[in-house]
């Protein structure tokens, strides 16, 4: 095992997959010389040649359209967009052609991509840096949404990505990158300060892209959440003293729906967590699961801890992120009900 932070580990996934697969290619924006904005392609390109880790020019859909060439003709291509709030100009020939393909040829072909993209706040990025768009693409049938919120499964998590023969959406907490603060000596303690680098195997290994993680057990209040909160929600659990059960989901679609069904059925109390937005957030998808599946063991209802419904505020990063703090006050209305 070594000590990896997150970007460590992912780099390290990447690297393991060009070694064993001469068909993995990687390319987007700066990720060839530069080795990436946040360097999470550091000397692949050195390594393994232009050829297999190039940079592409500005342009989200063809760096998208490219990929998807790639792939219906044997390549398994892992593209980066360098930050998810540039996404948006690929999402037709993600919505459109990726997710499609497999299902319009028969099984003939398929669209055997990553899309790596960096995503949330918590880096004094702004509106335009810190977007968290996950559950957007949640709504697209075909297509495979990814959230780590620790070393271990960013690298286990992003292989079987890369493995994977569907589309997978690979979203990266740029907040969990390299540590708590970039910086930011204003930041809040989001729980992460402890824990900024993880044990992690150096060779390959996989971890199954349907299948959420118990990352605490307990009886009182079942805690549902992704990504950054994670360690949010932990946090926050800790100051409350609650026992609280925590549910990191991982894999956003599919979702691990046994998971969340029996832990909720189990305490009769349920939060969920995510920096997205609230309206149409991934959330409210959770909440459906639950009102349909667990309905008559609820004893309180469900509260919702989210990002607001308004561009993500470069001044007041820490009034939007939904810091323990919030989380307590969530945890302590429920707890009351």
């Amino acid at each position: 095992m070594a000590q990896m932070n997150m970007l460590q580990a992912i780099l390290s996934a990447q690297k393991c997959m060009l070694e064993r697969d001469d068909n993995v290619m990687i390319f987007g924006q700066d990720v060839g010389y530069f080795g990436g904005v946040f360097r999470a392609t550091e000397g692949l390109q050195a390594e393994f040649g232009a050829q297999r880790v190039f940079d592409t020019p500005i342009s989200e859909n063809g760096i998208i359209a490219t990929a998807i060439g790639m792939s219906i003709n044997g390549m398994r291509p892992v593209a980066e967009i360098q930050f998810s709030d540039y996404i948006y100009p690929a999402f037709d020939q993600i919505a459109s052609e990726a997710s499609r393909i497999r299902y319009r040829s028969g099984g003939e072909y398929s669209t055997n991509i990553t899309i790596r993209t960096p995503c949330g706040g918590g880096i004094r990025g702004g509106q335009t840096h810190s977007q968290s768009p996950e559950g957007i693409f949640t709504h697209i049938s075909g297509i495979k949404v990814v959230m780590p919120s620790n070393p271990y499964d960013a690298k286990g998590l992003l292989i079987s990505s890369i493995e994977s023969n569907d589309p997978v959406l690979f979203f990266e907490p740029k907040r969990l990158y390299n540590g708590p603060f970039y910086g930011d000596p204003n930041a809040p303690s989001i729980g992460w300060d402890t824990h900024e680098k993880g044990e992690v195997p150096e060779g390959h290994y996989s971890i199954p892209l349907a299948e959420a993680e118990i990352t605490r057990t307990g009886e009182e209040l079942t805690i549902i959440t992704y990504g950054t909160m994670v360690h949010v929600v932990e946090t926050a659990v800790k100051q409350t003293g609650v026992d609280a059960e925590i549910i990191d989901l991982r894999c956003l679609s599919p979702i691990d729906y046994d998971t969340i069904i029996n832990s909720v059925n189990k305490t009769g109390r349920c939060l969920v967590a995510h920096e997205a937005t609230k309206v149409g957030g991934f959330g409210a998808e959770i909440l459906s699961i639950i009102q349909e599946n667990c309905f008559w063991k609820l004893r309180a209802p469900i509260e919702r801890v989210t990002g607001w419904d308004i561009p993500y505020p470069h001044a007041f990063e820490w009034e939007y992120f939904p810091v323990p703090k919030r989380v307590g006050k969530a945890i302590t209305r429920i707890m009351e009900a």
